[in-house]
């Protein structure tokens, strides 16, 4: 069960953050926001990795990151060990990232995507469940090369 959910936005994807994490306050979650709080410009990298790192940190159950083509914040995010993030511009492929992958870490983009369809996939990807079988072997299969890469590098 999702309990806490961090959320981070660059400029380009501020008024949209502040529109998901009022549906997700609406709908009893705990939210924490992590930036950033205006629509002056920035750099999109910190408030990537501050979200996804609430994850990897086990501080929070998942993350939602927004910039304007969601391209960066998945780059960022993805750079955090035990994340796996997944830019989803539909319902279905938020679906699919979640049974399919295991996101924990949900990005959007801006540009591409209505606050009320955003809403709508956050919703989605919150409620769905990952599967088993072919693919939770895939998802261990990810952890196992991640923990590969990372033992390497200590």
């Amino acid at each position: 069960m999702v309990k806490k959910i961090a959320l981070g936005a660059d400029h380009g994807g501020f008024l949209l953050k502040e529109k998901i994490i009022d549906a997700l306050r609406k709908a009893r979650y705990r939210v924490e926001d992590v930036g950033t709080y205006s629509p002056e410009s920035c750099d999109y990298p910190q408030f990537g990795f501050a979200a996804a790192k609430k994850v990897s940190d086990g501080k929070a159950d998942r993350a939602i990151v927004i910039c304007k083509t969601g391209i960066g914040m998945a780059v960022i995010a993805n750079k955090l060990p035990g994340v796996r993030a997944g830019a989803c511009n539909s319902r279905d492929e938020a679906l699919s990232a979640r049974k399919h992958n295991d996101t924990n870490v949900l990005v959007l983009a801006a540009t591409k995507i209505s606050r009320g369809k955003a809403v709508d996939i956050t919703r989605a990807w919150l409620r769905t469940g990952a599967l088993k079988g072919r693919h939770a072997r895939r998802v261990r299969q990810i952890a196992e090369l991640e923990e590969k890469v990372f033992r390497k590098r200590r």
